[in-house]
């Protein structure tokens, strides 16, 4: 596994060129290391914001819960916050400049996208078998709205840098992202309905948001598993 690496700049890119597997034959690794901060930067920031942005959202949440005590709501604030984290070990892999975090990250981000799939399934199989009683649907309303809003705008900045950086992690998180949104689209559309008048309608809209959180999670798994970090940077280069 050793391979012979000259001292100085070139030595700090062994994360970011363990996917070549070449040595360094071409003359160019000074402009590696030049290419490997930009990405780490960008990466860095990239998450930074986003999870500035949910933060904005979870406290405006946050405000509406102690205004009004819906459970349901701290409920989802609870989820919120548990899925932000998973942006946290992607940040490290960048700040690292490690290929290997960022791909594990990946892999991490997915899963939790799975996970929220199934949570959402159980939730509309338990509430089609014992129809619940939804208060404060003004309230459940406009957090939906904050939520969705927040979780949007987290997701474009993640899939735009990682598309920019080709960071299939990244590109992965953003989709968590926005699957969080859809989660706070069907809060919105569950209390639309029940104030309607149409209780049935909550778990249905559970159930197409399932689906469509299923969809995210196969198209974030093909995207992880099948590109590299830092590949079309590389086409690019050359």
């Amino acid at each position: 596994m050793s391979e012979r690496r000259p001292s100085g700049a070139v030595g700090q890119t062994h994360d970011y060129g363990d996917h070549d597997g070449g040595g360094g034959g071409h003359g160019h690794s000074h402009g590696l290391v030049d290419r490997s901060l930009v990405r780490s930067r960008e990466g860095v920031k990239a998450v930074s914001l986003s999870l500035a942005l949910l933060g904005v959202a979870a406290v405006v949440q946050v405000v509406i819960f102690v205004l009004s005590g819906s459970v349901a709501l701290l409920a989802d604030l609870i989820h919120n916050f548990g899925d932000a984290l998973t942006a946290v070990p992607l940040g490290i892999a960048f700040f690292l400049r490690s290929f290997r975090g960022e791909k594990l990250a990946g892999l991490a981000v997915v899963l939790a996208i799975f996970i929220s799939a199934l949570v959402a399934l159980y939730e509309t199989i338990r509430r089609l078998i014992e129809p619940q009683q939804l208060s404060h649907l003004w309230v459940l309303a406009i957090a939906g709205i904050v939520g969705f809003v927040g979780n949007e705008l987290a997701a474009q900045v993640r899939l735009r840098a990682g598309k920019r950086l080709s960071s299939p992690a990244l590109i992965a998180d953003g989709n968590h992202a926005r699957v969080d949104g859809f989660v706070s689209l069907g809060v919105i559309g569950s209390a639309a309905v029940v104030a309607l008048g149409a209780p049935i309608g909550d778990p249905i809209i559970g159930l197409l948001i399932t689906l469509v959180i299923l969809k995210i999670t196969w198209d974030s798994w093909r995207t992880v598993s099948t590109v590299e970090p830092g590949e079309l940077v590389d086409l690019h280069e050359h």
